[in-house]
């Protein structure tokens, strides 16, 4: 998580990030941040034990 945060803060409003995950945990963890934060999760693929999320920065 501290690293997406990271990357985020670093991004121009617009641009799109993704994160691997391997963490089952990070599914709601993500989802519940992009919520918080204000950002757009574009979409979220789980491929066996690897979860993909893509997020656009909002704000």
């Amino acid at each position: 998580m501290f690293r997406t945060k990271i990357a985020i803060e670093k991004m121009q409003v617009g641009e799109v990030l993704t994160v691997l995950a391997d963490d089952p945990a990070s599914e709601d963890d993500i989802s519940r941040w992009v919520n918080r934060t204000g950002h757009e999760l574009l979409s979220m693929n789980k491929n066996d034990n690897v979860i993909e999320f893509t997020i656009k920065k909002v704000k």
